[in-house]
C-alpha cells in the first residue's frame, strides 16, 4: 500500500463519531466484514498499513489480528461520494470472523 496523509477533517463521522469501513479481500472482491472507524483509528490504519477499529461495546481501538493473528494488511482505502463511509481493500491473514469463518457474511437469507 502507497503511504499516504488524507485530511479526515472533511469525512462525515456519525453523531459518535464513526463511520462504517467496509473491508474486501483485494485479490477477490469478496466483503469480509464491517466495522466502524473513528478519526483516529483510520488515521492508524493509514499509517500502519493494518486495520485499526473502534469497538463500540468495548470503547477502544482495535487492530484485526492483534490477538488471534489473523491481521488484514491494507492494499487500498477508497472513500465514497459522501465521504461518510470507506471500503478497505485488505490481503487477509487467516479469517475475518471471529466464528472462524473467512467472512463474516457466511449466513445466506434468501
Amino acid at each position: 500500500m502507497k503511504k499516504t496523509t488524507v485530511d479526515v477533517r472533511g469525512f462525515k463521522f456519525d453523531k459518535n463519531g464513526l463511520l462504517p469501513a467496509i473491508v474486501q479481500d483485494y485479490k477477490t472482491g469478496e466483503v469480509l466484514m464491517v466495522a466502524y472507524m473513528n478519526k483516529e483509528s483510520l488515521k492508524r490504519t493509514l499509517k500502519s498499513g493494518k486495520t485499526c477499529f473502534w469497538s463500540r461495546s468495548r470503547k477502544k481501538y482495535w487492530v484485526k489480528g492483534e490477538t488471534s493473528g489473523n491481521f488484514q494488511f491494507v492494499k487500498a482505502v477508497y472513500y465514497d461520494c459522501d465521504k461518510d463511509a470507506v471500503l478497505v481493500k485488505i490481503r487477509q491473514k487467516g479469517v475475518a470472523c471471529h466464528t472462524g469463518n473467512l467472512s463474516c457474511f457466511y449466513r445466506r437469507m434468501i
